[in-house]
């Protein structure tokens, strides 16, 4: 094939995933779902136009060991530790527990032993990019069960490499002549690779990529080339192109410059993700995902429905919240491209047939859209199932900070939903003031950095009627909620008309003030019931322009120089109390 016509075929499959990807933004679906829908329309089963195989294969390759770079690049062993137990018991029952009933339902389905354990270890992993989107989209990433999700999701990730690792053995081994000696031989490359990883970490991430950082575009070409270095090393070894990239990635994570990496490679990665589906769609027939239809059908309520209950059970007997659990629940409802990337390897190997691979294609198209609109709709979705999920809460509740921080008896002259950048600082500046404030977080670590700093705080979600009830509302004059939104517009669904509606119904009487962030915003939150509207960004830039017209030498510096630290340090994803 031409270069000319490579480089048509390539922009026609540019043009085709631009357009399917827009009418998925209108449908509010995750770029995965186009991506797949564009390689079935420009694989047989479409168009069949795909004629430069190579090269899209070459390019899809590239994007699997970018995708595993940040995911490596982003493995946070801290954040397991910070949240105890939960995360590493959370995240290995429900793979074992997944994989279990998996292959159960697989086997009851006429699946072969080997189809089947494959299959079942598929629909354990599921996609943290589309998770952390969501959760980031609403605000929610720095809540508990966000936390905690994003906790067990990475225990996933490294599941996900445990079955690389495993599979690359057993392929070496049963390919091979040399047997155990071939397994042995990958396994020690594999330890090898570690030990450089483990040297590279300790004496050369930080000062080399510290000298890098000071031309952005040079750190970005070095991360991309040490994500295909370990790549091309790990594949020529026998462990894989995807092992290979997440130990590059890994190489990188504690260094200060991961999050800017990070941020700068994943256009790219979605672009070159982009290749992968097409990849992957161009090699399957529709006849390969309407063959199990029945199964798919079967699969995707098992996820949808089987995953979310296997972490609220497992949740609920750690001693969390029914509410905590559910929507962490949610975020496991769906399977993610490590399943496809999963059964693709078991088909280069042989191990599986091309119609398990379209029948997991056919589960993931069905679990991500669906879990797409859950976890959007999660604290409504809740709302209509919590009758349902008394049997997963246990009376004593000692996993999630609530109650015992304030005296039920005491007076309050203002309650603030949302202790971050915005909420910290007014929380603070009214106790200087001596002004009585309760403050309502959902976030574990800014409950106890509030409570650190002399403001009293209850850990609870403002969208909970139950909970909001139950708050001291007698002599309050004023409610603030500083919380950020994800939705567009002010709708019946908004946060911050569901605490209106709450407070009303609980009873208070005092007045509400309300903060908005889009200048359309304030004249519908009026009509929800705010009294008061706060515009931080325009009141900001009154101030601003106040000092810088007066006359007099602005004490500015020192209003800096006396900043409560504590407020400052709060992390803007904090104000949610969602």
């Amino acid at each position: 094939m031409s270069d000319a016509a490579t480089f048509y075929e390539i922009a026609a499959l540019l043009t085709l995933a631009a357009g399917i990807g827009f009418v998925g933004i209108l449908l509010r679906q995750p770029l995965i779902v186009s991506f797949i829908v564009v390689g079935l329309l420009a694989g047989p089963s479409g168009f069949d136009f795909v004629r430069a195989s190579d090269q899209i294969e070459l390019l899809s390759q590239l994007g699997i060991a970018v995708l595993l770079f940040l995911v490596g690049i982003k493995l946070d062993v801290q954040l397991i530790r910070s949240l105890g137990t939960v995360s590493l018991l959370t995240g290995l029952g429900q793979v074992a527990f997944t994989s279990l009933f998996g292959a159960f339902i697989a086997l009851a389905l006429g699946f072969g032993a080997v189809e089947s354990l494959y299959i079942a270890v598929a629909l354990t992993f599921s996609s943290t990019i589309i998770i952390v989107k969501l959760l980031s989209d609403k605000r929610e990433i720095d809540s508990l069960h966000g936390q905690i999700a994003l906790g067990f999701l990475i225990v996933q990730d490294l599941v996900v490499v445990l079955a690389m690792i495993a599979l690359s053995a057993v392929g070496i081994g049963s390919a091979g002549d040399g047997g155990f000696g071939d397994v042995l031989f990958v396994l020690g490359f594999g330890l090898v690779l570690l030990g450089i990883v483990v040297l590279f970490v300790r004496y050369l991430a930080d000062p080399l990529t510290h000298r890098l950082a000071r031309s952005p575009e040079l750190l970005i070409c070095f991360a991309i080339a040490l994500a295909a270095i370990f790549a091309a090393a790990a594949d020529m070894a026998g462990l894989g192109k995807e092992l290979g990239g997440l130990l590059a990635g890994v190489s990188l994570a504690s260094t200060r410059y991961r999050e800017t990496i990070a941020a700068r490679l994943a256009p790219l990665r979605d672009f070159l993700l982009l290749f992968f589906f097409i990849a992957l769609g161009s090699t399957l027939v529709l006849e390969s995902l309407t063959t199990h239809l029945l199964a798919a059908f079967v699969f995707s309520l098992f996820v949808l429905i089987g995953n979310p209950l296997i972490v609220l059970a497992i949740m609920g007997l750690m001693g969390y919240r029914k509410r905590t659990g559910f929507l962490a629940g949610l975020t496991v409802a769906q399977i993610s491209e490590f399943s496809l990337i999963f059964i693709g390897m078991g088909v280069d190997l042989g191990h599986v047939g091309r119609d398990a691979l379209g029948l997991v294609t056919l589960v993931g198209l069905i679990t991500i859209a669906a879990s797409t609109y859950m976890i959007t709709w999660s604290h409504q979705l809740y709302a209509v199932c919590e009758p349902l999920l008394g049997i997963f809460e246990r009376r004593a509740m000692p996993r999630e900070p609530v109650g015992g921080a304030v005296d039920q008896g005491r007076r309050f002259d203002i309650l603030l939903f949302g202790l971050g950048r915005f909420g910290g600082a007014i929380a603070l500046r009214l106790r200087r003031q001596g002004v009585r404030v309760l403050a309502i977080d959902f976030n574990p670590d800014v409950v106890r950095r509030g409570r650190a700093a002399g403001v009293a705080v209850e850990y609870g979600d403002a969208s909970d009627p139950e909970f909001l009830s139950s708050l001291p509302l007698n002599g309050v004059r004023w409610a603030v909620t500083t919380v950020p939104v994800h939705a567009v517009g002010v709708t019946h669904q908004d946060s911050r008309a569901v605490i209106v509606q709450s407070l009303r119904a609980a009873g208070f009487r005092g007045r509400i003030a309300m903060t908005a962030y889009r200048p359309a915003e304030a004249e519908a939150l009026a009509k929800v019931g705010a009294d008061l509207v706060f515009d931080p960004f325009q009141d900001a830039a009154d101030r601003a322009v106040e000092l810088l017209r007066s006359e007099e030498k602005p004490e500015r510096i020192q209003d800096l120089a006396e900043a409560d630290p504590e407020a400052a340090d709060q992390p803007a994803a904090g104000e949610t109390t969602r």
